[in-house]
């Protein structure tokens, strides 16, 4: 079992594998009956474009997953694993093949990779917490939004325009078995794609899109439809930009450019200063003007300093160490800035794949400025640059103890590796 990934939302386009406990049998989730029972596919190349796509962002995912989950009718009939859609095919055959092979004591060590309902609503549940109170609250037991003081919603349920929604073949019991009015009421786009009826003035069909409640230039609230696109088209400008074929494969590869770039209004012709993303579920270019790209001071623990501001503020992927999770566990991870989100987005590495890297590290080949928690010296970073072992001392160990020892970068994996010997001496 090689490839399941990390649980915690990266700002993607995931599914979900599904284990059978009655069968045994591993399938890739595709939705879920009006009866509560669950529908899924065996892994076939044939079935992949009719799977569930999820956007991994941790709001969105915890949001989508938690209304999920209390619609099944027998959830503990299962268990579900996270994934990358490109790799779900492949990944659910491994999973099978290393699940067969199990002892039922083996089987226990399952339950350390797939999404845990508990951990999910109590990541749900703090977010809801650090928001603003408003006049609306989810109810977690049957999926329905109540009137209420303590919640975090931008708008308000009575405002949504439903005439609208009903053209669309969608009304309030719809949005909530699907489990996305949640997130529309954040004014967040849902975090999946839905079917919709869509009218082309000639006749009506239905189509996949992902939807967002926006207010228009008039004030009014409007139901914003982002459509499916084939692919990106990078030939074309965007917005005046030409893409490189770096800025290609960053799009591709991470949803993130990496860069500042200059887009140009197509209405006032104005330069605006901008950084753009990609929408992996409609392929829908995302750009940002750099005034409203904010960065935190503290960051899951971690106060940045002004170099690592700007490094994430020009949209680069930086590699922080020793951040503390909500658990109270250390970890580490890329961070990025997404514009879709308006926020960072975090890549971890994956313990089930071979490389040890996330594409967001990839592509980073540059030396970074900070190592487990110390801020580099420009003699060792000017070290590490020419391929040399510098000497480090003043880490801190989990248990709180210093220690010291010798650091290269390794350009292929774009990470710094930590030795207690100098590799350099025998």
């Amino acid at each position: 079992m090689n490839k399941i990934g990390n649980h915690t939302a990266i700002s993607e386009v995931s599914t979900l594998l599904v284990l059978r406990h009655s069968s045994n049998s591993i399938g890739i989730v595709q939705g879920i009956e009006n009866n509560g029972n669950l529908i899924d596919v065996p892994p076939n190349r044939n079935n992949i474009d009719s799977v569930m796509r999820i956007d991994s962002a941790e709001d969105s995912f915890t949001d989508f997953y938690s209304d999920f989950y209390h619609q099944l009718k027998d959830p503990s009939e299962y268990s579900f694993f996270k994934v990358r859609e490109f790799e779900a095919h492949d990944t659910a055959i491994d999973l099978q093949e290393y699940i067969d092979c199990l002892s039922e004591v083996e089987r226990q060590d399952l339950k350390a990779v797939e999404v845990s309902i508990e951990a999910v609503e109590s990541v749900r549940n703090k977010m809801n917490a650090n928001c603003e109170p408003s006049v609306l609250k989810k109810g977690f037991n049957n999926g329905s939004v109540t009137k209420n003081s303590s919640s975090q919603y931008r708008y308000q349920i009575e405002d949504v325009p439903w005439e609208k929604m009903d053209e669309l073949g969608l009304d309030m019991e719809k949005l909530e078995s699907l489990g996305t009015l949640d997130a529309l009421l954040k004014g967040y786009k849902t975090p999946m794609l839905i079917p919709i009826l869509f009218n082309n003035g000639e006749a009506v069909s239905q189509i996949d899109a992902r939807l967002q409640l926006r207010i228009d230039d008039d004030g009014e609230l409007i139901v914003k439809v982002h459509r499916v696109c084939k692919k990106v088209d990078f030939r074309k400008k965007f917005k005046g930009h030409k893409f490189t074929k770096e800025d290609r494969n960053n799009l591709l590869n991470s949803g993130n450019m990496g860069r500042v770039v200059d887009l140009i209004d197509t209405v006032t012709g104005e330069i605006i200063p901008s950084l753009i993303s990609l929408d992996r579920l409609t392929n829908e270019l995302i750009s940002l003007r750099m005034e409203f790209v904010r960065i935190p001071d503290f960051l899951c623990g971690m106060r940045l300093d002004l170099e690592q501001k700007q490094v994430l503020r020009n949209g680069k992927p930086l590699f922080i160490e020793n951040m503390l999770s909500k658990k109270g566990k250390l970890f580490s991870a890329t961070v990025q800035f997404n514009t879709e989100r308006q926020w960072l987005e975090f890549s971890f590495e994956n313990k089930f794949r071979s490389s040890c890297f996330s594409e967001a590290n990839h592509y980073q080949r540059e030396v970074p400025s900070h190592f487990r928690g110390v801020k580099l010296r420009q003699w060792q970073m000017d070290k590490l640059k020419a391929g040399e072992v510098a000497y480090i001392n003043g880490l801190e160990s989990r248990k709180g103890k210093t220690y010291q020892g010798y650091i290269s970068f390794d350009k292929s994996i774009g990470r710094i590796v930590f030795s207690f010997k100098n590799p350099k001496k025998k």
